[in-house]
């Protein structure tokens, strides 16, 4: 059996498809599980044991296609679900199944403030693609493998921090899911521990306005190191405090604690930190705290995100208690070291 797995993007959701790929393997493991993205989310991927064999769009889907053909697959698990994955689909003319992205229920979410989603993560939609293959969740949670031939070794960060430090994801793919700089300037000066900025290029800058007061205590990693890298500065911390963003679901694959800050977006959309066995309101992960602010009538206000508050207070993320951040991270800091 011959099967191709789509997700184009992004980071979080990438990861958040790796239990499917796993259970699948485990089930049928004589398959040939093959999947296709985005180059540029290769990294994520290439050090997969459950993937033989990966392919990428770039700028020819019609020569893409083309090239599938020639696999001759057995079935399309779809969890991408958009007009390039229809296309794909339709071009391979084998059996297939998508994930239902349940848009409408987000749109009421959003627009009128009716939540209809259910209460599971994504993950478990995505599992509902491969039922009829009879794959199920073994419940293990979401997988992030490193390359074995690139680590980081101790100078790629202070000697300060390798006691330990708390990771601080300050990116997000639109400014409205960022909890402000001044929120984390706050959380910054008041934890009583190490902390180290993560992020892409684009965040270094804001990454150096956190960083400035405390250029000891604070390590701003924004821009110094690639994916992969950045993920295993993710593995090394102690706690993840995160937007709504990729690293936030890496930080879950490595089973690390996570305080997740949500502004124009909301975790009962289903992009929640996943653990393997968590929903999130029913079976609540003992590793994850959602700091939303649910008193506005306003929130949430989009899937994805603007550039700024369509309201002009950005009350969703200037309003969160930093104070209750810190007692997390104490909480989790203190049960890692045994006080």
């Amino acid at each position: 059996m011959k099967l191709l797995v789509i997700r184009f993007s992004s980071i979080g959701d990438i990861v958040l498809t790796t239990p499917v790929l796993r259970c699948i393997k485990n089930k049928f493991p004589d398959a040939q599980l093959h999947y296709l993205t985005k180059i540029g989310f290769g990294p994520l991927l290439v050090n997969n044991p459950y993937i033989d064999k990966l392919y990428y769009l770039q700028d020819d889907l019609k020569s893409l296609i083309k090239d599938l053909k020639k696999e001759k697959y057995d079935q399309v698990i779809d969890l991408h679900h958009n007009l390039r994955s229809l296309r794909v689909k339709k071009g391979l003319k084998v059996q297939s199944s998508s994930f239902p992205k349940l848009n409408f229920n987000k749109w009421l979410l959003t627009n009128f403030k009716i939540d209809r989603m259910p209460d599971k993560s994504i993950v478990e939609r995505y599992f509902e693609t491969v039922r009829d293959l009879g794959v199920t969740n073994d419940t293990r949670g979401l997988d992030y493998y490193l390359p074995a031939d690139k680590k980081l070794a101790n100078n790629d960060i202070p000697m300060s921090h390798w006691g330990g430090f708390v990771g601080c994801v300050i990116g997000g793919s639109y400014n409205t899911k960022k909890l402000p700089v001044a929120q984390w300037q706050k959380f910054c000066a008041a934890v009583p521990y190490p902390v180290v900025l993560l992020g892409g290029p684009e965040d270094m800058q804001e990454g150096n306005e956190i960083a400035q007061q405390d250029r000891i205590k604070i390590y701003n990693s924004c821009g110094k190191f690639n994916l992969n890298e950045s993920a295993e500065l993710v593995k090394y911390s102690r706690v993840i405090l995160s937007n709504d963003t990729g690293l936030m679901h890496v930080a879950a694959a490595f089973q690390k604690p996570v305080i997740s800050f949500w502004g124009n977006t909301s975790p009962n959309m289903g992009m929640f930190p996943y653990y393997g066995y968590n929903n999130l309101r029913d079976r609540v992960a003992p590793l994850s705290v959602i700091m939303e602010n649910n008193t506005l009538g306003c929130h949430p206000c989009s899937k994805l995100g603007y550039k700024k508050c369509p309201k002009g207070h950005f009350k969703c993320m200037n309003d969160l208690d930093m104070n209750f951040a810190i007692e997390q991270v104490v909480k989790f800091w203190s049960a890692k070291t045994g006080g």
